[in-house]
């Protein structure tokens, strides 16, 4: 079993306007927009980082606005519901505002003894609020949402599958352990972890697989410290029998990907070396940052993106 995984890193998914995901981020969920970049493979299309103050690992909403991309079709092998943290006692608050704001989805329920609130993304995506007793992480509050009321990070990430046996496993020796299991869910938690411990599987054996498309997870992250444990989980997830890629410099975090027994794409992503490498803290988010191989292409990509701010 490995030790070198904190808990989640990121979660990318992918949308139809880089404009209304910025807003819906930014002003909505009072989240700051730590990095404002493109595609690696596709440098005509934004890469957009929210997050905490700095984007700390455990706090990072990343989306690829692809323009006119279609809608996809909720199933089995993929993230379902992605789950961020606030305080007890807020949720009243955030009903308040999401409602006044116009966002679909909303419902309260209860998982696991724990309050909560779903509702839907610009494109979809499902998303929840859980009210935390004591999470100390800090919260970004200059995006309107005072620090009584402010999303601390991520809280967990549920995943949709047809048998959750072998994904289960396969976390276990990721580090986590069963914690709870209770109507068809089993709540997976890594001891010691970052504040975004938890994985959610929610088996739907009679669900059809998820179309790929706009409101989708594409892949959730999961971190750890440095270059040299992540080396340590490559060669143990290959000794294992896991297809991993060679490490990815991301330019903010390096990243490993490998596709689970469930059809989800897992990455495990580096805490080094963050978002300030290439802008002071004070500045994230602001200044439009190529990847080294797309700098030359600024000028043809600077007229070709959509201007997030209206």
């Amino acid at each position: 079993m490995l030790n070198q995984i904190k808990g989640l890193h990121h979660v990318t998914s992918m949308a139809e306007d880089a404009r209304t995901n910025n807003q819906f981020f930014t002003n909505a969920l009072g989240l700051r927009r730590v990095k404002k970049t493109v595609n690696f493979d596709a440098p005509d299309v934004y890469h957009l980082y929210y997050g905490d103050e700095t984007g700390s690992p455990g706090s990072i909403m990343t989306y690829f606005p692809f323009p006119k991309m279609a809608n996809g079709r909720p199933g089995t092998g993929e993230v379902g519901t992605t789950v961020f943290s606030v305080p007890e006692g807020s949720l009243g608050f955030w009903s308040d505002r999401l409602t006044k704001l116009g966002v679909s989805g909303l419902k309260a329920d209860e998982s696991f003894g724990q309050k909560r609130l779903h509702f839907a993304g610009p494109d979809g995506d499902g998303f929840a609020l859980v009210e935390v007793r004591d999470d100390g992480r800090q919260p970004w509050t200059h995006g309107g949402i005072g620090e009584d009321h402010a999303i601390r990070g991520f809280h967990s990430v549920a995943m949709r599958l047809r048998d959750e046996g072998a994904t289960s496993e396969l976390l276990k020796f990721m580090g986590y352990e069963v914690q709870d299991e209770k109507d068809g869910v089993k709540r997976l938690v890594m001891p010691g972890g970052n504040g975004a411990h938890l994985v959610d599987l929610e088996t739907m054996p009679n669900t059809s697989r998820a179309l790929p498309g706009a409101g989708s997870v594409h892949h959730v992250a999961f971190a750890v410290d440095n270059r040299e444990r992540q080396l340590e989980v490559r060669k143990a997830l290959m000794d294992t029998g896991y297809q991993v890629t060679p490490v990815i410099d991301r330019d903010y975090f390096w990243a490993i990907y490998f596709r689970t027994p469930g059809g989800i794409l897992f990455e495990v992503a580096t805490n080094e070396p963050g978002f300030d490498r290439d802008e002071d803290t004070a500045h994230l988010g602001e200044a439009l940052k190529l990847p080294q191989q797309h700098a030359h292409l600024r000028q043809l990509i600077e007229q070709h993106l959509q201007p997030l701010e209206a």
